[in-house]
């Protein structure tokens, strides 16, 4: 009997062990991409976060309406997605959509909490945001359906990750795929901003 009670207290010790730590490595590894990600902002390089790692910062995303911010990452191997969300390489922003994958347990946990017309916010090398606005979410068999990346614009902001969220099951087929639009500043009348300047 206590054999069996020690196998069970060891078992769920383990469990508890590493159902914390994938949460915690995330939540410290984005505090070093911070620095990272500041440090390649003020000498405009690519920055890696630690001497062996394999990718580096590439944007700051920012979720307001869930109270979020973090850095991304360059690329969508299996070591880079432990420590932040990665973006699609072979995507250039200019040419088509900018896409981001993220593990549903860690970076991108509540992304289902996104509606149409939730604000997303991403922070280019050069400092400037841009601005999304959530136009859609769904679900995506990816054995029956791919993103076709040639029909969609530039304006175009692609957030994905596994579904469904509450899985224990790693690596299913379906994805959770949230579609956003870039918003476009409206332009500012040369009176307005002259009123403005003077205090009007």
């Amino acid at each position: 009997m206590s054999r069996i009670l020690l196998l069970l207290l060891s078992s769920s010790a383990t469990l508890l062990v590493f159902g914390l730590w994938i949460p915690i490595k995330a939540v410290v590894a984005q505090e070093l991409l911070a620095l990272a990600w500041a440090e390649s902002q003020a000498r405009q390089t690519e920055t890696r976060p630690w001497p062996w790692a394999d990718t580096w910062p590439v944007a700051r995303m920012a979720l307001p309406d869930l109270d979020r911010s973090m850095i991304v990452l360059e690329g969508t191997h299996g070591e880079s997605l432990a420590f932040g969300p990665g973006r699609v390489t072979g995507v250039e922003s200019r040419r088509g959509p900018v896409i981001i994958a993220g593990h549903r347990d860690t970076h991108f946990r509540q992304l289902d909490e996104l509606e149409p017309g939730s604000r997303i916010r991403l922070q280019g090398q050069d400092g400037q945001w841009q601005n999304y606005q959530v136009e859609a979410s769904r679900v995506v068999d990816s054995r029956r359906e791919q993103i076709d990346t040639q029909r969609l614009s530039s304006d175009t902001l692609l957030l994905v990750t596994c579904y469904p969220f509450e899985s224990l099951d790693a690596g299913g087929p379906l994805r959770y795929v949230v579609t956003a639009r870039r918003q476009i500043p409206a332009p500012v009348n040369r009176l307005e901003q002259i009123d403005t300047v003077a205090g009007l």
